[in-house]
């Protein structure tokens, strides 16, 4: 590099020009390097508006002045050209410095659209480096200075561009000084205060990023008359709801997702259909719908599709199969969204509960990345329709077997089978073409019996790459001949299952056993345990067949010791099963796969969930105790990986005629929905587990799943619906004459009255509880009755009584010695003390509580006790510190799915941030939660939320502010709550 326009102007190594009009002459053939530049623009960049009469010729000695000092630098005398049009220097690209910061940024950028992030990162930052400061720095001219601002922008451009690809690879923290200086210097630049406040928020300090939003909002008020941008708007209201904080308080390295099937190597046929997709994704079309019959290669396709185009996609390119038509129940777009915010690296815990706030966080995960999405096997649009990005950058391929009419922007697309010659090009790829074209009759007949269709001839042929001897003449003749369960070869997707056929003809008859019973499996994988219950076998044994079954190619493994059926595999395995002979083993393998995920949740419930509600089932002996022991011995981790199977275990056993194990798994696997925050899952098992339990005419069974539904009602908000469903339950278990069950369902009730602020009701079912203690003493059911109560009285106001009762049940949550009770007495009589304004014990019992109820991992009660824990930092006047604990408060509501609750959090949040001075934006958020409280019809929130907007709009509008709180009055009146007393004392001050 020889000449240096980014920062002073240097020439050589380091020297300079001293004479002004020299400068300037110089600054301009640099700017222009390459080209000429017309004289009457170095006149007026050297004099402006008053030139002389001999400017021209000043401007001759100018350049022959430049020429000796470049000459004396060791430049050559042809450095600075002249042309009748004009002057210019003529150098190598190398040369300048100006030149090879554009070069690293387009290799930068290369960099990061191929998803090389650190490589785009290392170029970057070696562009940025060649600058020593504002371009041309010491030169006045206004032209000069024009065109330098330009490369000013530039430097910006690519630092913003940079610290993207810093604040992706997880960087944060290292920016932080960077991005404040940089903020200072540049306050206009939106794009530089929002990575500022992202990078705050990414690191915790979300405090801090609100205080920079502020910063902004007020500079663009006073200096230019305008509100921040909409984009930075959106992150502040972002940032300001937590929503940053429920992707996790860290940024995540963010590296290129690469979740794409494996593309096969031997793609064959379809090239016009290939060449229209491409074209259509060229000219613009973002959503690709192809469609087409079971096995035609659609996935095939749009996973070639896919990995065609995934350099024109460097951020993330997604597959997830949606399971339209398969054994499992279609996904819905809740489940598909979760998996998807998976595999774009959002923590399992930090994945909302609701579908709302999945598809919230999927579409900001999206936000600003070029993504490529497979969806595959598609139900309907309707399960599509909300998965689509949002924005132009985004390609989306979706798979189904059906039309999907009703997706907007699609482009559809339906496959049929290959032609004859791409069906027999396709079995020369599997088999060989040497052997294809020393047979061609043979060939032709033998794709023409897999009816042309890919999947089948694939199968086929690899029954003939693996018997070198055999002629594909004589596969064809078993084609023909062979009796087989699905005869017709010519009818669709029964093609298909000639082709499993003769598959499955060449394992041993115990491996076929096995297989037609995998069929039974409901679920997407299955482990060598569900293998060996259902084949009734030993581990190793079971073990050696599904190697077997692995190689014929019947059985996928995704990943050691797990394993998967095709769907198309799984209905060949489901048709063997049908035939009226194996009526017998099909019922008994239903039994056993049942059985064993019976034994196996309930030997985990019991020791997962408290004493008092651990399940009182009577059930039979394991089938296989050996197996059920051992599994059960995964706890967790069995229940993490099997969750998601028990709708479908519980519909299996609705339709194979299983009542009784119907209900009983549905109760099992209560625990395991109600703490991972299924709750529209919990809702389905125990709404099927109820059929069955009024199929028995089992009172006792429909009572105990109707209380247990409830809780589902309950998290979500929905008080009145808990309360019909479990008086139901109450009514069947008096009727029963079933004492302890009443006292239970009774504490559970008064916990839902209380929620609904009908407190009165409350006392009186936790009384109607307390009077059946003295003739059935039972510890659990006591503490039960403690904890609820206390809580209770806490929303009631009755803070004497709640220290009582939350003392009284730590004396007996101590005797029965569950670390989880022990923690929700200490964190009640915490809550109550601080009410009552004993802080500083108040704090020492949370903050006890708190460790106690993350050890136990209770989620819901370490968000209630952070957000009381917060209250008291603000009233200390550490609102910046209350407001951090609120919105880990707000991350573990969202994680257990209460939505009530989750107002609640941002109520607390909104007052602290209230607190800070930024009353801007804690209105924004008290609006914000107004809208979903009255949405879920929480009356409290949205007392609450009434009254922050008031005390936002005191000073500023007194007649609103009024009108608000008095609705807030109104509305705590209505459910009797002790904060009335605080909107009454608001309400009388004179505004005046």
């Amino acid at each position: 590099m020889r000449f240096g326009i980014l920062g002073s102007l240097r020439v050589g190594g380091g020297s300079t020009v001293t004479a002004g009009r020299d400068r300037v002459v110089l600054a301009m053939l640099l700017l222009r390097a390459g080209r000429l530049v017309p004289v009457d623009e170095l006149v007026d960049a050297v004099w402006e508006e008053n030139p002389p009469a001999t400017a021209r010729a000043q401007l001759q000695t100018c350049v022959s002045r430049l020429r000796r000092r470049l000459t004396e630098l060791g430049f050559t005398p042809g450095t600075i050209v002249t042309d009748p049009a004009g002057y210019g220097v003529r150098i190598e690209p190398a040369d300048l410095d100006a030149n090879l910061f554009t070069r690293g940024v387009e290799v930068a950028r290369a960099a990061g659209a191929a998803g090389r992030l650190v490589d785009a990162r290392t170029h970057y930052r070696a562009a940025l480096a060649l600058w020593r400061g504002p371009a041309l720095a010491g030169i006045a001219s206004r032209s000069v200075r024009r065109r330098a601002q330009t490369l000013d922008e530039q430097r910006l451009t690519v630092l913003e561009e940079c610290v993207d690809v810093e604040l992706r690879l997880g960087g944060a923290a290292e920016l932080i000084e960077e991005l404040t200086e940089s903020v200072e210097v540049y306050p206009s630049r939106d794009r530089l205060r929002g990575q500022l406040m992202l990078a705050l928020s990414s690191v915790g300090r979300q405090a801090d990023a609100l205080a920079v939003y502020r910063e902004g909002r007020r500079f663009y008020a006073d200096e230019l008359g305008l509100e921040p941008g909409v984009a930075l708007q959106e992150l502040h209201q972002r940032v300001l709801a937590g929503d940053l904080a429920l992707a996790g308080r860290e940024v995540r390295s963010v590296a290129p997702v690469r979740s794409l099937p494996r593309a096969i190597g031997d793609f064959t046929g379809r090239q016009q259909t290939l060449a229209r997709l491409l074209k259509d994704v060229e000219a613009g079309a973002r959503i690709q719908l192809i469609d087409g019959m079971a096995g035609s290669g659609k996935t095939t396709l749009a996973v070639h599709v896919a990995t065609v185009l995934a350099e024109s996609y460097p951020d993330a390119q997604l597959y997830i199969d949606l399971h339209g038509h398969s054994e499992r129940t279609p996904l819905t777009p809740s489940a598909a969204v979760a998996t998807l915010l998976r595999q774009l690296g959002v923590p399992a815990d930090r994945v909302p509960t609701s579908q709302d706030d999945r598809l919230a966080l999927w579409r900001t995960e999206l936000a600003g990345r070029r993504a490529l999405l497979v969806l595959d096997n598609a139900a309907t649009a309707g399960q599509v329709t909300p998965l689509l990005p949002n924005g132009s950058h985004c390609l989306v391929l979706v798979t189904s077997r059906r039309r999907l009419v009703g997706v907007d922007e699609g482009r559809p697309l339906s496959l049929p089978v290959l032609d004859r010659d791409e069906a027999v090009e396709l079995l020369g790829h599997v088999v060989g073409s040497d052997r294809v074209a020393a047979e061609p009759e043979a060939a032709a007949e033998m794709v023409r019996r897999c009816g042309h269709l890919p999947l089948a001839i694939r199968l086929a042929g690899a029954r003939l790459a693996h018997r070198p001897r055999w002629r594909i003449a004589d596969l064809a003749e078993r084609l023909s001949s062979r009796p087989d369960p699905l005869a017709e070869l010519e009818a669709g997707e029964r093609s298909v299952g000639r082709a499993f056929a003769l598959s499955y003809a060449q394992v041993s008859p115990s491996a076929q056993r096995a297989f037609r019973l995998l069929g039974l499996h409901p679920g997407v994988r299955f482990d060598t345990s569900v293998a060996a219950v259902l084949a009734e076998l030993s581990l190793p044994g079971a073990q050696d067949l599904l190697d077997e079954l692995v190689d014929a190619h019947l059985v996928e493994e995704v990943q050691p010791g797990r394993y998967r059926l095709h769907d198309l595999v799984r209905e060949y395995a489901r048709t063997l099963m049908a035939d009226p002979d194996r009526a017998v083993e099909r019922r008994d393998g239903v039994e056993r796969l049942l059985d064993h995920h019976l034994q196996v949740a309930l030997a985990i419930a019991r020791k997962r969930e408290l004493s008092a509600s651990r399940p009182q089932l009577v059930v039979a002996e394991p089938l296989r105790a050996d197996l059920a022991a051992i599994v059960a011995e995964q706890g967790g981790a069995w229940v993490d990986e099997n969750v998601s199977l028990w709708p479908a275990l519980v519909r299996l056993a609705e339709t194979e005629g299983f009542p009784h194990y119907c209900w009983q798994l549905t109760r099992a696997c209560w625990y395991a929905q109600f703490e991972s925050g299924r709750l529209d899952e919990l809702i389905e098992t125990h709404s099927v587990g109820l059929r069955a339990a009024e199929e028995l005419g089992d009172e006792r069974a429909e009572a105990t799943l109707l209380n247990y539904l409830a809780s589902a009602h309950y998290r979500l908000g929905d008080f009145p619906e808990s309360i019909r469903v479990m008086e139901m339950s109450l009514d069947i278990f008096r009727r029963l004459g079933l004492r302890r069950e009443v006292r239970n369902t009774l504490v559970n009730l008064g916990t839902s009255y209380a929620a609904n602020f009908e407190f009165q009701r409350a006392r009186d079912a936790y009384e109607a509880s307390r009077a059946m203690a003295t003739r059935m003493p039972d510890n659990d059911a006591l503490a039960n009755e403690l904890n609820n109560l206390s809580m209770s009285l806490l929303l009631w106001g009755r803070l004497d009584e709640a220290v009582f009762t939350a003392r009284k049940h730590l004396i007996v949550a101590r005797e029965i010695g569950e670390p989880r009770r022990i923690a929700n007495a200490v964190g009640h009589l915490g809550m109550a003390r601080h009410r009552m304004g004993d802080v500083g014990p108040a704090g020492r019992l949370l903050r006890a509580a708190l460790r106690l109820k993350r050890q136990v991992g209770a989620r819901f009660g370490e968000g209630e006790v952070l957000n009381e824990i917060g209250m008291i930092e603000r009233e200390a006047g550490r609102p910046e510190r209350a407001a951090d604990l609120h919105r880990s408060a707000l991350v573990a509501m969202t994680e257990v799915g209460d939505r009530v609750a989750q107002c609640g959090s941002r109520n607390l949040l909104a007052r602290a941030i209230l607190a800070q001075g930024d009353v801007t934006s804690a209105l924004d958020l008290y609006r914000r939660v107004l809208a979903d409280a009255t949405g879920l019809g929480a009356r409290y929130e949205q007392g609450r939320a009434l009254e922050g907007i008031g005390r936002c709009l005191l000073t500023t509008d007194p007649a609103a502010a009024r009108a608000h709180l008095t609705r807030a009055l109104s509305l705590y009146q209505q459910i009797d709550v002790p904060d009335r007393h605080e909107v009454e004392r608001l309400l009388a001050i004179d505004p005046h």
